[in-house]
């Protein structure tokens, strides 16, 4: 803490003062010594000696500070205050520092140091404005690769940009396009690259708008995180109203790109909530703000198990959100890794005292086509395709699901690669892929649903075609 002295001014004349005043005393006990010693003076006489002494003392005292005052005012004193003036200003409003005016025959030190001042300002000034610029250009430029809130931390923090995090409990949303890498080998790199961006600056906004933190965008993927920086008490909700809210933008989205000539995009969500590690991770040449923990696999687990239009939840956030979202009865399934089985819910809906939202979804009308059509299909775990393949039969078809039979026991949840033994009209299907909704067991044969979830652009046209004209 800096002690408050007094003001040049005060401090100058009283220095003059004191100092003239401890010489005119020392002359005049030097003067009565003398008086006394050489011509040998007797009290009286001393004493009228130093009267008349101190009364020409009090003049010579009284003269100097007048014309002192006046010279130290007019060439030091009120010079160097009117630079102190002008600082004070500056604390209030830098633009009003300016120039100061000096009085005329001035010191040429006190001239340099307001020319100096006036230099130095204006190079502060400049350099603060280019670094604000800069911290600008920053906070906008990285704040389009990392949250708004993360650049903000990692800028005024002190230990922001050091490797390490902190321990929290997050909740994690993880979402993804379905068939969308199939779907970019059959069109123009340029229009994907497109659709990709119109389809993240529509998801992006939502996650922000719910105070979300968008951790990675992987292609298609998005994972953001909700309650990373701060704990809002209700993280797992606003999640899943997120979520929510995704997949009805989504809807509103493929009106606007199927009359492009694109097909309807389609996009699975899981959330989960659990501990992770939140910070910087990396090495000092190479680190991103991202989440660290079993919570974030888990999280891709769920998601993974999702078809298009689906929002799944894991147990731990289905528990802090019970009595608020509305669900399908829990599924369970096990999964490579885990030792116990994997528990999510299917939302429906969502409301609490902040949010209320409730997933869009079509009318439920029974479009199938009962067909029967014979095809061979291989499983897929873990991105790897089954060797050996299963052999079955369709039963009836729409636009989003078959409904087949086979030999062969394919678990709920399981993707498949499908494939049909024919062709029609010298167009020969391509790859379907899917995934295994559920299953039955009717007169030793295996019911099962299939959701597809990549299907060719010209397969589904016929696949359309068939479904018209069986219903016309």
């Amino acid at each position: 803490m800096i002690k408050k002295n007094n003001g040049v001014r005060r401090i100058l004349l009283m220095g003059v003062f004191w100092r003239i005043l401890f010489i005119e005393t020392i002359l005049l006990f030097f003067s009565l010594f003398y008086r006394w010693f050489t011509e040998d003076a007797g009290p009286l006489e001393l004493f009228w000696y130093t009267l008349r002494i101190i009364f020409l003392v009090g003049i010579i005292i009284i003269f100097m500070m007048v014309t002192l005052k006046k010279f130290l005012a007019d060439k030091i004193i009120t010079p160097l205050e009117s630079i102190a003036s002008a600082n004070k200003k500056i604390q209030q409003d830098y633009s009003r520092a300016g120039q100061i005016d000096l009085p005329e025959n001035s010191p040429d030190e006190i001239i340099t140091i307001v020319t100096s001042r006036t230099d130095m300002l204006k190079q502060i000034i400049n350099v603060s404005e280019e670094r604000l610029h800069l911290v600008n250009f920053i906070k906008e430029t990285f704040g389009k690769y990392l949250s708004q809130s993360v650049v903000d931390e990692i800028l005024t923090s002190p230990g922001g940009p050091k490797l390490g995090g902190t321990r929290k409990v997050v909740t994690i949303l993880m979402s993804d396009l379905r068939g969308f890498t199939s779907l970019s080998e059959t069109r123009d790199p340029e229009e994907m690259v497109q659709l990709l961006n119109r389809y993240l600056e529509k998801m992006s906004k939502i996650i922000l708008q719910y105070n979300g933190i968008i951790d990675e965008i992987i292609g298609d993927a998005i994972l953001a995180v909700f309650g990373a920086q701060k704990n809002h008490g209700n993280d797992p909700e606003r999640a899943i109203a997120c979520a929510i809210e995704m997949q009805n933008c989504l809807e509103f989205l493929n009106n606007e790109i199927t009359s492009s000539g694109y097909l309807p995009l389609e996009m699975g969500i899981g959330i989960n909530t659990g501990n992770v590690i939140v910070g910087n991770i990396g090495s000092e040449h190479r680190m991103k703000y991202g989440i660290v923990g079993d919570a974030v696999n888990r999280t891709s687990r769920i998601e993974s198990n999702s078809i298009g239009g689906q929002v799944l939840i894991g147990e731990s956030t289905f528990t802090q959100a019970q009595g608020k979202v509305t669900t399908l009865p829990p599924q369970h399934i096990m999964m490579k890794g885990l030792k116990k089985p994997l528990v999510f819910y299917s939302v429906l809906a969502i409301e609490t005292q902040d949010y209320k939202v409730a997933l869009k979804t079509s009318p439920s009308t029974d479009t199938r086509l009962p067909i029967k059509l014979p095809f061979q299909c291989r499983t897929i775990q873990q991105k790897k395709i089954s060797i050996i393949p299963i052999a079955g039969e369709t039963v009836s078809m729409d636009e989003n699901n078959i409904y087949a039979t086979t030999a062969v026991h394919i678990d709920p949840f399981t993707d498949i690669k499908l494939k049909f033994d024919f062709c029609v009209d010298a167009h020969c299907f391509e790859d379907i892929y899917a995934k295994s909704i559920s299953i039955e067991t009717k007169q030793n044969r295996f019911h099962s649903k299939f959701s597809i979830t990549s299907m060719d652009e010209k397969d589904r046209s016929i696949l359309k075609k068939w479904i018209k004209e069986a219903s016309g």
